[in-house]
C-alpha cells in the first residue's frame, strides 16, 4: 500500500477495550498518520475515558474527544508549545496503553501477519479480522 525505504508496507491502527480484546481495526499505507484515522477508529463508542499516544494528541481530535463526553488521556506532543505543552493528563492511568501494544504483539504471532504474504490490502485486514477473532475466543 505505502512504500517506505525498505519497500511497501502498511500500517495497522486498533482500538481495543479495557482488556485488551479488538474492537475496531484499519489499515492505511504506511506513511500516513495515526491521527487521520482517529475518529473513525473510535466513533460510535461510549468510553469513559480515551488513552492514546502522542500520535492522537492533535488539538481537534483533543477537542472532538472532550466534546464526545470522554476523558482525553493523551500526553502533548513533544514539539507542542503554549497551552498544548501543558495540557494536563493522568499518567497512572496512561500506563494501560500497553494493552494496545499487548494486542499487536498477540497478533504478530501468526506468520501470516508479521511477513505479511498476502498482496492485497483486502486479503491482510481479513485475515487480521480472522487472528482478532481468535484472540477474542481465547
Amino acid at each position: 500500500m505505502g512504500r517506505s525505504r525498505g519497500g511497501f508496507t502498511t500500517k495497522i491502527h486498533v482500538t481495543v477495550d479495557g482488556l485488551g480484546n479488538p474492537l475496531r481495526l484499519r489499515l492505511t499505507a504506511g506513511q500516513a498518520s495515526d491521527i487521520g484515522q482517529a475518529v473513525e477508529l473510535v466513533d460510535g463508542f461510549a468510553f469513559d475515558r480515551l488513552i492514546a499516544d502522542r500520535g492522537y494528541a492533535a488539538q481537534d481530535f483533543y477537542d472532538w474527544v472532550v466534546e464526545q463526553e470522554m476523558e482525553p488521556v493523551i500526553p502533548p506532543h513533544q514539539r507542542a508549545k503554549g497551552d498544548k505543552a501543558e495540557r494536563p493528563y493522568d499518567r497512572w492511568l496512561y500506563r494501560e496503553r500497553h494493552l494496545i501494544e499487548c494486542f499487536i504483539n498477540k497478533i504478530k504471532h501468526f506468520r501470516r501477519v508479521f511477513s505479511r504474504f498476502d498482496k492485497l490490502a483486502s486479503r491482510y485486514i481479513g485475515f487480521l479480522f480472522f487472528a482478532s477473532s481468535l484472540i477474542w475466543l481465547r
